[in-house]
């Protein structure tokens, strides 16, 4: 039996993402000097968009 076309993902998972990570949260707010590692905790954070380059 074949699988059905509405079924199948080959190009769905390789789509543009539309929020980052909370690594890559993390990251961000520490290069933006919004986030301590020592006073604030990774849980929480505002999610931020992905910006386009």
């Amino acid at each position: 039996m074949s699988l059905s076309r509405s079924l199948k993902t080959s190009g769905n998972l390789s789509g543009k993402r539309s929020v980052m990570t909370r690594a890559e949260r993390v990251e961000k707010l520490k290069s933006d000097k919004k986030f301590d590692a020592k006073t604030d905790t990774p849980l929480g954070l505002p999610k931020t968009h992905v910006v386009e380059k």
